[in-house]
C-alpha cells in the first residue's frame, strides 16, 4: 500500500437513523498528508489503499492521538478532541482526486476548497450532488427531512422551538471554516465550498457558491456563480450575474481578472482579462454581438463577445441610442483586432 496520498482528514459528522452519513466537519483537512502520517492512520484505521471513508471510535481515536504525538502535533491534538465525540467519527482518505463515491469524500472537497487549500476548478467534483443529501440545517444541526416533523414535535413539547434555517444540500460555509482576513456581511449567502480570499468582502447582497470564489482583496455585492473565480482587486457591483457556463459554447472556466469592475445588475458570461469594466446593466453572454470602436468611437468591426474572452482593458457599454453592445480598449481598435487574429 502507498503512504503517498492526495489527503487525508478526520472528522466528526451527522447520521440519520439509517447511519447514513448528511454532514461531515472536518477541523484540519490536509493536502498532500506526510507518508509516515498516512501509514500511521492506515495502520490504526485499517485503510488498505485508495479512496475510502473509514468510521472509527473514540478509543482508535485516543489510540491514533497517541501515536501521532511524534509525528504531527496538530492531528494528534485534534484526534485527542474527537476522542471526546458523542458524534461519528469518520477519516476520509483519498489516494487520488477521482470522481465522488460517499457523502464524507464529498464535505472533505469542499472544505479544500474554504480552507484555501485548493482554488475553485482545482478538484474533481463529479458526482457531487446525488451524494448530497438535501438536509434541513437547523438550529440542532443538520436533520434527515423526514425526521424533521417528529424532532419538531420533540423540541415543542419541551418547550424549545426547533428553528430551520435553510433546506439544501449545501451547509454555509461559516458553521465549518472562517477564513482569515474576510468580512462576510451574511453569512447564509455563501456556501461551503467557496474560496474566500483574504482581504475579500462579500456585502449583504453578495452571494458565492460553491467550486466559485474570489482570489481577494475585492468586494463582492453580486452573484458569484459555481464555475466562476474572481481576481485580485475586483468589484462585482450590488445585484450582478456571472455565469458558469458559454450560451451554446460548451463548458468554461469563468474568471475575472484582476481590476475589473462588473456594475450593479451586470452579467458575464466569458472570461473577463484583467482591468476590464462592465457598465451597469449590461449582461454579456458568449453570442452576445459586440461592436468594437476604434480611439474616435468609429466602428471597425462586429464580433461575438467570445472573440473579447480574457483581453485585458476593455469597457463594455451598450449605446443609449442604438441599443447596441460596444466595446472599446485602451489599445486601439485596430490593434486589438490584429492581436485576435493571431491569437485565432
Amino acid at each position: 500500500m502507498t503512504t503517498t496520498l492526495f489527503s487525508l482528514a478526520f472528522g466528526v459528522g451527522t447520521q440519520n437513523r439509517q447511519s447514513n452519513w448528511l454532514e461531515v466537519y472536518y477541523a484540519q483537512p490536509l493536502l498532500q498528508p506526510a507518508a509516515d502520517l498516512v501509514a500511521k492512520a492506515a495502520e490504526k484505521l485499517g485503510y488498505s489503499g485508495g479512496n475510502q471513508a473509514i468510521g472509527f471510535t473514540t478509543q482508535q481515536a485516543g489510540d491514533l492521538a497517541e501515536a501521532l504525538k511524534g509525528i504531527d502535533a496538530a492531528q494528534a491534538a485534534l484526534l485527542t478532541r474527537l476522542a471526546e465525540s458523542h458524534q461519528p467519527l469518520v477519516a476520509t482518505f483519498l489516494a487520488e482526486d477521482l470522481p465522488l463515491s460517499s457523502t464524507p469524500e464529498a464535505y472533505l472537497k469542499l472544505h479544500l476548497l474554504s480552507h484555501r487549500l485548493v482554488k475553485p476548478h482545482g478538484l474533481n467534483l463529479t458526482g457531487i450532488f446525488p451524494l448530497l443529501p438535501n438536509v434541513a440545517w437547523t438550529s440542532q444541526g443538520a436533520i434527515d427531512l423526514s425526521e424533521l416533523p417528529e424532532r419538531q414535535l420533540e423540541a415543542r413539547l419541551r418547550s424549545e422551538l426547533l428553528e430551520v434555517f435553510s433546506v439544501d444540500k449545501f451547509p454555509k460555509m461559516t458553521d465549518y471554516v472562517v477564513p482569515s482576513g474576510v468580512r462576510i456581511a451574511d453569512t447564509a449567502r455563501v456556501r461551503l465550498g467557496a474560496y474566500i480570499g483574504e482581504g475579500t468582502t462579500v456585502m449583504h447582497e453578495g452571494f458565492v457558491n460553491f467550486n466559485a470564489g474570489t482570489e481577494g482583496p475585492g468586494m463582492i455585492e453580486g452573484r458569484v456563480s459555481a464555475g466562476v473565480f474572481v481576481g485580485k482587486g475586483s468589484d462585482l457591483g450590488g445585484g450582478c450575474s456571472t455565469m458558469g457556463t458559454l450560451s451554446g459554447g460548451g463548458n468554461l472556466v469563468i474568471s475575472v481578472g484582476e481590476g475589473c469592475l462588473i456594475g450593479a445588475n451586470a452579467g458575464v458570461g466569458i472570461p473577463l482579462g484583467d482591468r476590464n469594466t462592465v457598465e451597469s446593466g449590461l449582461y454579456i453572454t458568449a453570442g452576445t454581438k459586440v461592436a468594437l470602436l476604434d480611439g474616435q468611437n468609429q466602428l471597425v468591426k462586429v464580433i461575438k463577445a467570445r472573440e473579447l474572452a480574457g483581453q485585458p482593458d476593455l469597457l463594455f457599454r451598450r449605446n443609449s441610442q442604438t441599443g447596441s453592445v460596444e466595446c472599446k480598449t485602451h489599445k486601439s481598435a485596430i490593434e486589438l483586432n490584429k492581436a485576435l487574429h493571431a491569437h485565432n
